[in-house]
């Protein structure tokens, strides 16, 4: 089970158990311990519903999306180096910007569209998952599959694969 679920099942119950002091009339137990009890079990199904949320898997979108973003960032970031006459006297000047071979190597990686497989027509967030436990990881991966192949591994009809397959190749055009 998901560790989000989880936290909202807590959360539920600790809403629940906020609610016992009220129906039910403990004998012996002060309203300023009934208050404490309250908040605090108010306290904590709140907090877990928090946890529950930034706890909740990425989408697709979202991955793709920070993918991109950190690429930015990296395009961005750049180096301090001086020259070598600098480095044989001994000075330094000012620092001169440059970019690594690795850095160069994301922004071409970055400059490549990303095209998601819930993109095409007919293939929801299960199905990319299925068709990536395949080894089907991109629009273009699924343009060059074959529909008798992936039909048969998920078990579903040949003529919907195919109709996956021509929205992938228009979407690759």
């Amino acid at each position: 089970m998901r560790l989000d679920y989880t936290l909202y099942i807590l959360a539920t119950l600790l809403f629940v158990i906020t609610v016992i002091p009220f129906v039910a009339t403990i004998e012996g137990v002060e309203s300023d311990t009934r208050s404490l009890w309250v908040v605090t079990t108010v306290v904590l199904g709140l907090l877990s519903i928090g946890l529950g949320y930034s706890q909740r898997p990425k989408t697709e979108a979202q991955a793709c999306q920070t993918t991109i973003t950190t690429t930015q960032e990296a395009m961005t970031q750049t180096q301090p180096a001086t020259t070598v006459e600098e480095t044989k006297k001994g000075k330094t000047a000012a620092p001169i910007k440059q970019t690594t071979v690795e850095k160069a190597a994301t922004v071409a990686t970055a400059a490549v569209p990303v095209m998601v497989l819930t993109q095409v027509k007919g293939i929801g967030e299960k199905r990319a998952t299925q068709l990536k436990a395949l080894g089907i990881n991109s629009v273009e991966d699924l343009s060059k599959a074959s529909a008798k192949t992936v039909a048969k591994k998920l078990k579903i009809s040949p003529k919907i694969v195919g109709n996956w397959i021509a929205n992938a190749k228009e979407l690759v055009k």
